[in-house]
């Protein structure tokens, strides 16, 4: 999975979208990002995610139809590497930390509780 440890902002929000309907065309795609780039650059995008083996495609009439081809949960915990890597110096306790900032976040006494029980599961 080291392709989809280093995903662009750009791959990230299309692997998100995709995830979330499961396939959908370069103009899906683009309709669902946030600030989109030309159809051009969208289909260029899916053409290199493509190259990298992080989507397939399968043809529909005349246009391609695309899917995820990295699992969710291998997705999720590869970003959430980079994230450590990139603004936590790779230690999961300074996440959770700045999770628990009252500062920075303003979680319920529900989500801390669920936090709380995740935490002695482990």
């Amino acid at each position: 999975m080291s392709n989809a440890e280093t995903l662009a902002r750009r791959e990230r929000q299309v692997m998100e979208i995709l995830y979330r309907k499961g396939e959908a065309t370069a103009q899906e795609v683009m309709d669902e990002m946030a600030d989109p780039p030309t159809y051009s650059a969208v289909r260029a995008l899916l053409a290199t995610m493509m190259e990298k083996g992080l989507v397939s495609h399968r043809k529909d009439s005349r246009r391609y139809v695309y899917r995820p081809e990295v699992p969710e949960k291998k997705a999720k915990r590869s970003a959430l590497k980079q994230l450590l890597s990139t603004f936590f110096e790779g230690r999961p306790e300074k996440l959770v930390a700045a999770l628990l900032d009252p500062k920075d976040q303003q979680l319920s006494q529900d989500e801390i509780a669920k936090i709380r029980s995740l935490i002695h599961k482990r």
